[in-house]
């Protein structure tokens, strides 16, 4: 691989794994919240989080733009005030990564938390354990599984993503220009087949390798807990 190459490699690296550092978090609390407790319009805010799997990535990407751009209701602010902007930069990426790879990262979580036997916190506050104790010895350990595969499945994702970054970042050599966009790209060049064959290649390492670490956690882990 060329010196542009693995360039282009190391970008997607630190783009997905920005976006999953910063979605993890965050998806780790709708989840909780969906597995948890009923309220007004669950069922509309469980849609809504879907969202971005069902429609066209670029309908996403337009959404941030609108949001986030430098003229954004969002993207605006943070421009005047604190001089900071997604508008063409890695960070725009991560964030059009984080939000294609989100439902991937909440689904999983959410279905790991609604096996857990509520009678196991229950019982632990009957006997005076806390309930930060209780989430860290008792929550976060039986979650576990589909804690580490959503966020490996939504580390996929975000390396893949496409239509919602060059819609809401371009296609910036050396700033926004992913592995999926750098392809995209090479493919049309006619002397960028060899490059574009390169990436593609590496890209489907990357994926199937995630996929296989992600089963090989989730049954380790499950048979842990059984043996438990």
């Amino acid at each position: 691989m060329s010196e542009t190459e693995i360039q282009i490699v190391l970008l997607s690296l630190r783009v997905a794994g920005m976006a999953i550092l910063v979605a993890l978090p965050l998806a780790f609390a709708v989840a909780w919240l969906f597995a948890r407790h009923d309220f007004p319009g669950k069922s509309f805010a469980q849609a809504l989080v879907m969202l971005p799997l069902v429609v066209p990535p670029v309908v996403t990407g337009y959404g941030l733009l609108v949001l986030f751009g430098t003229q954004g209701s969002i993207g605006g602010p943070l421009r005047e005030w604190l001089g900071f902007t997604f508008a063409f930069r890695w960070t725009g990426a991560a964030l059009a990564a984080g939000v294609m790879a989100f439902p991937l990262l909440v689904r999983p979580i959410r279905l790991s938390l609604e096996a857990i036997d509520p009678s196991l916190s229950e019982m632990a506050r009957t006997l005076g354990v806390g309930r930060l104790r209780r989430f860290l010895t008792i929550t976060l350990p039986l979650g576990l599984p589909g804690l580490i595969a959503g966020g490996i499945l939504g580390f996929a994702k975000a390396l893949g993503e496409f239509g919602a970054t060059i819609t809401f970042v371009s296609n910036v050599p050396g700033e926004t220009q992913t592995l999926s966009l750098a392809i995209y790209s090479l493919l049309q060049s006619p002397q960028g087949d060899a490059a574009a064959l390169r990436l593609i290649g590496f890209s489907v390492v990357l994926a199937l390798g995630a996929v296989i670490v992600s089963e090989l956690v989730q049954r380790r882990l499950g048979a842990g807990a059984a043996g438990r």
